[in-house]
């Protein structure tokens, strides 16, 4: 399968139906899971009929998907995946950026890594005029990584919560990333 991008130790490729097995159990670690759904686990029937549809839809506007695998480069080992994604099918100019990965690879900066050459393919190659991030306001590791990746705090939010989960009481936050700022910045 052809890779949509690579750094130094990633290769972030498009998902396919093979994929199942793998999401199954990063989706069923209740750690990696704490900030999405509290922990709960995910059936197998979830990943196939929602989340892999999900996770393979083109994006008009890119002229591909907005998700990517991302497996180790030596070695070909998953170890999540990134979101790149248009907020709108027929418009590339605001992008959401997101990412999880299992636990072996968390603090190893690999979710920076991913996410700055992301932000970089979508200022110089896909015509991205702004780059946006979410996540939980308790949600530190999450953070640190959309900070490292170059932007910038924006707002807290309360957002529309469907069953509450430890820490959504907090609210939400959001980062951002403009081109002149980024190209500001090289």
């Amino acid at each position: 399968m052809c890779a949509f991008l690579e750094t130094d130790r990633l290769v972030l490729r498009p998902f396919t139906p093979d994929d199942a097995d793998r999401l199954l159990a990063l989706d069923n670690d209740p750690e990696v899971m704490r900030f999405i759904n509290g922990g709960r686990p995910t059936t197998r029937e979830a990943i196939v009929e929602r989340t892999l549809p999900r996770l393979m839809h083109d994006h008009p506007c890119f002229g591909t998907r907005g998700y990517w695998a991302a497996e180790e480069r030596e070695s070909g080992v998953f170890v999540g995946w990134f979101e790149f994604r248009p907020l709108y099918d027929d418009s590339p100019a605001v992008v959401e950026l997101g990412y999880r990965l299992n636990k072996a690879a968390w603090g190893r900066g690999c979710a920076t890594e991913g996410a700055r050459a992301l932000i970089d393919k979508g200022f110089t190659e896909l015509a991205v005029e702004r780059v946006t991030a979410n996540t939980m306001a308790v949600n530190r590791a999450s953070r640190r990584v959309m900070e490292k990746s170059g932007l910038a705090f924006l707002r807290n939010f309360t957002g529309d919560w469907p069953e509450a989960i430890p820490g959504s009481e907090h609210g939400e936050v959001e980062y951002g990333l403009t081109r002149a700022e980024w190209e500001g910045r090289r």
